[in-house]
């Protein structure tokens, strides 16, 4: 069992249809057919949406999106429309709302890895590959790859895993024309996205994009290279062989599962509130690497 702890009520607005309440963010449509996309401050953990959540999230997840979606605009085309309030909207939405082109989503999840961590360093531990694609021997936790790779998963439902697949299940889903072009257009957006990061101080192990058509033009969706869907690594402390602090949810990953929380995950029991010094320190990180990545103070 797993999902939301305490699920939130959609907001009914005039203009707008709620479409569905995700992780973090809420999704609408207006009346002219687009999109609606507000990020919430909501928080995910080990499958469960946690029943606290950290101040300015949504907005750090919304601008930081904005801000990279301008660095690779050169690179592939987004979804964005504007960044202006419905009519009626509360005040809490500005800063964290898209308007966004209805696109017809591709159903997978395409991640780009350049080291050697999380659910692929299990797989690698047990038979050198990762999405079934070989790696050769002496990798550890934090391992820079000879070259990045495409690692594709299925998207889940909210309280389910994505679940890796190999490159030759998504030509299968999707087609082998649709295949090529999400690899290619995923490595391009990583190596630029690792490039600038780098030159900020900022290690990107890995990241994951969403694609959909806008008509037969393949653009990128959702959110993009921000702390909930991507690690980003210190690089001045990086070392391979354990695992490396992050710019991200490691704070409440930790607290969870630490004596600390009382929470055991195998119980399949709801997760307690976090302790206001887990929700600060977590604010924090998510705004450093606002701050370090566009050069901006946050505001």
């Amino acid at each position: 069992m797993s999902g939301f702890v305490e699920k939130p009520e959609p907001l009914q607005m005039p203009g707008l249809t709620h479409l569905h309440t995700g992780k973090v963010r809420d999704l609408y449509q207006n009346e002219a057919g687009d999109l609606v996309m507000v990020a919430s401050d909501r928080m995910s953990a080990y499958d469960w949406v946690l029943p606290t959540e950290i101040p300015d999230k949504g907005r750090v997840l919304t601008q930081l999106s904005l801000w990279w979606f301008d660095q690779l605009a050169d690179l592939a085309p987004n979804h964005v429309i504007s960044t202006d309030l419905p009519e009626g909207a509360p005040a809490d939405w500005a800063g964290r709302t898209l308007i966004c082109k209805s696109l017809r989503m591709v159903p997978v999840e395409c991640v780009a890895r350049g080291y050697l961590t999380g659910s692929g360093l299990t797989e690698y531990k047990e038979s050198r590959t990762v999405c079934g694609l070989a790696l050769p021997e002496g990798l550890t936790d934090g391992s820079e790859l000879p070259a990045p790779i495409f690692t594709p998963a299925t998207k889940a439902a909210v309280g389910d895993h994505d679940e890796n697949v190999s490159y030759e299940e998504v030509a299968r889903q999707v087609g082998a024309e649709t295949a090529a072009h999400l690899r290619q257009m995923t490595l391009a957006i990583y190596n630029r996205a690792r490039d600038i990061a780098r030159d900020r101080g900022i290690i990107l192990a890995d990241t994951k994009f969403e694609f959909g058509f806008d008509g037969d033009r393949l653009v990128i969706a959702d959110e993009v290279l921000t702390p909930d869907s991507s690690r980003f690594w210190p690089a001045a402390t990086w070392e391979p062989g354990h695992a490396q602090p992050s710019y991200d949810k490691q704070y409440v990953r930790d607290w969870l599962t630490s004596p600390a929380s009382g929470w055991d995950r195998k119980a399949e029991l709801p997760p307690p509130a976090l302790p206001q010094e887990i929700v600060d320190a977590t604010r924090a990180k998510y705004v450093e690497a606002y701050e370090r990545l566009t050069g901006m103070s946050w505001s």
